[in-house]
């Protein structure tokens, strides 16, 4: 009798073996739920759908896109940390979810080292320092000297916690006042900009590029420490009167935590392979992102060291968690 119930232990053993093995082997044989943590028409979206696109055809199924705005990403990276890990699920994620944002919140919905596995780093790069044409100020001396003779007057827009901080670096670092006005996704905060609503904004490149080339913003610096490719003459915020200045914004895919290794492999491969295809890598480039495509172990290494980097940065500059 006990050898029977050990046979049949066996057999079911192998069974749900089986079925493991079959539903990885087998992945994906749905479609596959791509979550944007920002609202349409922002460099995450715009990432997003040319990302997505290719995906789906490397993994022959269908991803779709989910776009879930919210102050900082978190209702996203709230709904990623909580869906089943079988890679059915992906999100598209920000540095400063992981990074930025449980350093600058009291609580969150989701815990960063925890609740992910991450699978690549899609693309790196500075953002834009963009102002409103009308601004009297044409390189960031200019507007650091705006900003000191009226203090307290001239405002800025924010669409998070990544650019809310690099902003608040480049206020103490420049000596500045300043007044932050939110917004819940990029394209309402360009809408703003470029209406006047607001005067400046640090923008990622992806969206930044096509308005300052068509002339409806003034990029006056890019806050990474090397100029831009697609912005040759726009010269960096360090070089241009604050010192050692840089602000980087990049993408990555996670998943949650515990999908099946075979997956995070598949993914990671079709992944590397998208920000790797000519049209993609010429597009991101011509807009001012570098494609990246790390291994799984590369990018939690990096989003580990920069989370240690953003804890003191939040210390330096004084800023109060919300």
């Amino acid at each position: 009798m006990k050898l029977a119930s050990c046979g049949f232990a066996v057999l079911l053993l192998a069974g749900s073996a089986s079925g493991i093995f079959a539903a990885e082997g087998t992945y994906p044989d749905k479609p596959v739920r791509f979550i944007v943590p920002f609202a349409p028409g922002g460099p995450s979206d715009v990432l997003a759908r040319m990302v997505g696109q290719k995906l789906s055809d490397g993994l022959h199924e269908t991803v779709v896109v989910d776009n879930r705005g919210s102050v900082g990403g978190i209702l996203g990276f709230k709904l990623a940390s909580e869906a089943p890990a079988d890679g059915y699920t992906i999100l598209l994620a920000v540095n400063s979810g992981f990074t930025i944002n449980p350093h600058v919140f009291k609580k969150l919905p989701y815990n960063a080292e925890r609740d992910f596995q991450l699978i690549t780093q899609l693309t790196t790069g500075g953002n834009v320092v963009t102002l409103n044409p009308k601004v009297p100020a044409k390189s960031i001396k200019e507007l650091v000297a705006l900003a000191k003779a009226k203090p307290g007057v001239m405002n800025y827009a924010t669409t998070g916690a990544g650019n809310l901080l690099g902003i608040a670096l480049f206020k103490s670092m420049a000596g500045i006042d300043m007044v932050p006005i939110a917004y819940k996704g990029t394209g309402q905060a360009v809408i703003s900009l470029i209406s006047g609503e607001v005067q400046f904004f640090f923008m990622n490149p992806l969206i930044a590029v096509p308005h300052v080339k068509a002339g409806r913003l003034r990029g006056i610096a890019v806050t990474s420490l090397a100029r831009n490719p697609a912005l040759p003459n726009t010269p960096t915020v360090a070089e241009s009167g604050v010192p050692g200045f840089e602000n980087i914004t990049w993408h990555n895919i996670a998943v949650p935590a515990g999908t099946p290794k075979a997956v995070v492999k598949r993914l990671n491969t079709e992944l590397v392979k998208v920000v790797h295809t000519p049209d993609v890598t010429a597009r991101l480039e011509s807009q001012g992102l570098t494609p990246v495509g790390s291994t799984s172990e590369q990018v939690t290494a990096k989003i580990r060291a920069e989370s240690i980097v953003y804890a003191k940065l939040v210390k330096k500059i004084g800023y109060q968690p919300q």
